[in-house]
């Protein structure tokens, strides 16, 4: 059976030194019951590949604020605050990647691909250490696969085969990361039976997923101020 009482028991196997993927971009569609979980077990030196580990002190940030992290492979480091503070330090590695690198480099281990050329950081430091081809007259890198061992998505909607439908933006790296990780582990709002999806209305087929579970409805939104409101 897929379906799981909750995210402790979903996490069940995921240890200290261990590679983990986290779905999410700022604070849209982050597997927060699956984060709270991993920040209360006392498991350690992390690897989080994510696209900006936390954001606003929020999200994977409470892995970093518990020393939980030794690194991070990622694209954006602006609005988290605790991983800029440890990186400076020294205290936790930072692998910086640009966007859709990140995104292709996940799909490519899901979808068990070496690695592929892109033209993305030729002639800059993303560039540092590795091949270049040349292809048509024009300078690509090789960029590798990423792969985890564990992934942590959040859906909207899923069954109990672990088919899933993700709500809107929220969708954003979650399915790659459930396609490239030895035990993915899906959240999700609203638990059905199997065949109330529509096949066509599935994002995710539950061949990828191992384990889900029901959470509860906690959707943190961001806030930027960029002036004081004028009173009424």
């Amino acid at each position: 059976m897929k379906v799981v009482k909750d995210a402790r028991e979903a996490l069940q196997g995921l240890e200290s030194g261990m590679s983990v993927m986290s779905g999410g971009f700022g604070l849209c569609g982050n597997p927060e019951q699956c984060i709270k979980t991993l920040a209360e077990s006392g498991i350690k030196d992390l690897t989080i590949i994510s696209n900006n580990c936390g954001n606003q002190g929020r999200g994977l940030a409470a892995l970093l604020q518990n020393r939980q992290v030794s690194k991070v492979i990622c694209s954006f480091i602006g609005g988290n605050p605790d991983l800029a503070t440890q990186y400076l330090a020294g205290e936790v590695q930072v692998e910086l990647n640009p966007q859709g690198t990140l995104a292709e480099r996940i799909r490519a281990g899901g979808a068990g691909l070496g690695g592929f050329f892109t033209p993305t950081g030729v002639g800059t430091a993303v560039a540092d250490g590795k091949e270049l081809r040349e292809i048509d007259g024009r300078l690509y890198l090789f960029e590798k696969l990423l792969k985890a061992d564990f992934a942590l998505v959040r859906a909207a909607v899923g069954d109990k085969l672990g088919n899933l439908r993700f709500y809107r933006t929220s969708r954003n790296f979650n399915p790659l990361m459930a396609m490239a990780a030895r035990v993915t582990v899906a959240e999700v709002d609203t638990l059905v039976e199997v065949g109330e999806l529509d096949p066509d209305d599935i994002h995710l087929p539950g061949l990828f997923v191992d384990r889900i579970f029901e959470a509860s409805h906690e959707n943190p939104i961001e806030h930027r101020t960029v002036r004081t409101r004028e009173a009424r």
